[in-house]
């Protein structure tokens, strides 16, 4: 007979920071419905004290080590620190759309609450302990994003991108839900804790399951590749990026990844790092695999920003390029004693890339104009004379993608590079360099474009308020992480992926 289970065994308490976010989010439809259409800047701000709460929340559970809902959430360090990757994420993303979406004509406030919706999602990701979990969490982060793509409707552009983000998600979803199957099949069990014990002994009775558990761990990472945008799983990100509304674009380049691939190391490092297909191997079966779609994710987004025009496609084929940087990490995490290093990189890289690339639609977000226009790269030229303080921030923010030091964007490189020399993958760390090289190009040919070429400069109408206090916390988070990393190492130090410290 079934039986209720009691509170206490839920453990529901370590899940509020996402909890919370989500019912708030209900309620936050509810009340949205009595704010008068001229005053939807009011909904903008409690989906902000949403937020402000659930990061809270956060903090004061960030040291804890326990499992929930049957073990099928956890939170520890790790997931903690995700969240406050997405939260930050959200917050900037309402202050850069409040007066977007007005002026713009899409003031509705179902956007917050599609916004919270898939932040809540994308911090369930961090925290999901079973495939299950990973899959619904998967799911809650995608849809909302689908509709937000489309928001800008009747623009043929925003509903392209979202139809097209829609359909391939689909297929992604299903790559997903086929490898959790297989993987079921293998280990009987859908747990990631349980993963790890059935793995030691599918690998030491030599049984045939071992070939499921790598279909399927080859096709969880296909399905979670698309979410992150590697190759060769991109093919959907610019035109995708360029026709979502901005504030859309920006929160997804940054929002899905940190979701993505906390799903991935938590699959990957936590449940599947003792998965070798021969004794005495000290590298996982799927290291192989991700590093070669590292490097070619790390070589095509490179190569092919250079020759993009305009800064949405620019930053798209970047956010792929990024992409590579992560699974660098990943790929080291792969490696015997090194996962834990790996995943500190992970974040670290994920927290800087966040403010910066935040920072970067800010600026692009300014100068933007209200049909969708006025995001060329030929846009920039001048915004020296004009917006002074806006080309300062954005020259720091290109320098910080590209990874020049005193900036976060440098760190986060660094970390990653020395996991992956530590796992011994030199080639994908030579990759890594030369590619940042190339980089280089495309992100400082913006800055020419402000302080060298001639021009008077765009008035850059759409920095209102909102938006500069966006530009001002990225500009802030970037600069702070390059000059003071070890205010962020105090708090990543925590993070021990590879634990079994959890309790049921």
């Amino acid at each position: 007979m079934f039986e209720v289970p009691s509170l206490s065994q839920l453990n529901l308490g370590v899940t509020l920071p996402a909890l919370s976010l989500a019912l708030g989010t209900c309620f936050l439809i509810v009340i949205d419905l009595f704010i008068p259409k001229d005053r939807k800047h009011l909904t903008a701000w409690l989906a902000m004290a949403g937020l402000a709460v659930s990061f809270i929340i956060n903090l004061l559970i960030f040291n804890r080590n326990e499992e929930a809902v049957f073990g099928s959430f956890v939170a520890d360090p790790f997931s903690a620190f995700i969240n406050i990757i997405v939260l930050l994420t959200a917050f900037i993303t309402i202050l850069l759309s409040v007066d977007y979406i007005k002026r713009t004509g899409m003031e509705r406030g179902e956007f917050y609450s599609l916004l919270l919706f898939s932040a809540s999602g994308m911090m369930l990701m961090g925290s999901a302990n079973d495939l299950v979990s990973v899959f619904v969490a998967l799911e809650l982060l995608s849809i909302p994003l689908y509709v937000l793509s489309a928001f800008r409707q009747p623009d043929l552009k925003s509903e392209e991108s979202g139809l097209k983000y829609f359909i391939l998600g689909a297929f992604a979803s299903a790559f997903f839900v086929y490898g959790g199957a297989l993987i079921y099949g293998a280990t009987g069990t859908t747990n990631l804790t349980d993963i790890i014990n059935s793995v030691n002994y599918i690998l030491g009775t030599q049984s045939s399951s071992t070939f499921f558990l790598l279909l399927g761990a080859a096709l969880i990472i296909v399905g979670l590749g698309f979410k992150v945008a590697v190759v060769p799983f991109h093919m959907w990100t610019p035109d995708v990026y360029e026709g979502a509304p901005t504030p859309v674009t920006a929160f997804m380049s940054v929002g899905a990844k940190a979701g993505g691939f906390a799903a991935l190391l938590r699959i990957l490092a936590y449940a599947l790092p003792a998965f070798m297909l021969r004794e005495g191997q000290t590298a996982a079966a799927w290291q192989t695999t991700v590093w070669v779609v590292a490097a070619a994710t790390l070589i095509l987004g490179n190569l092919v920003a250079i020759s993009q025009t305009n800064i949405k496609r620019m930053l798209a084929y970047s956010s792929i390029a990024h992409a590579g940087y992560i699974l660098m990490a990943v790929a080291a995490a792969g490696t015997s004693g090194v996962a834990n290093e790996a995943t500190r990189a992970a974040l670290v890289y994920l927290l800087a890339y966040m403010f910066t690339n935040l920072g970067a639609f800010a600026v692009a977000l300014a100068i933007e104009k209200n049909d969708g226009t006025g995001t060329n790269l030929e846009d920039f030229v001048g915004l020296s004379k004009s917006r002074p303080m806006l080309a300062m921030m954005m020259a720091v923010f290109m320098l910080s993608l590209t990874g020049i030091p005193l900036t976060g964007g440098f760190i986060g490189k660094l970390l990653v590079f020395q996991a992956t020399l530590e796992a011994g993958l030199i080639p994908l760390a030579i990759i890594g360099v030369l590619t940042s090289v190339v980089s280089a190009f495309y992100y400082v040919r913006v800055i020419v474009n402000m302080y060298l070429r001639e021009g008077d400069g765009d008035p850059a109408a759409g920095a209102t308020r909102y938006v500069r206090w966006a530009a001002y916390i990225s500009f802030a988070g970037t600069v702070i992480l390059g000059l003071l990393p070890s205010l962020i190492f105090n708090w990543t130090n925590l993070v021990n992926i590879t634990a079994s410290l959890l309790t049921r």
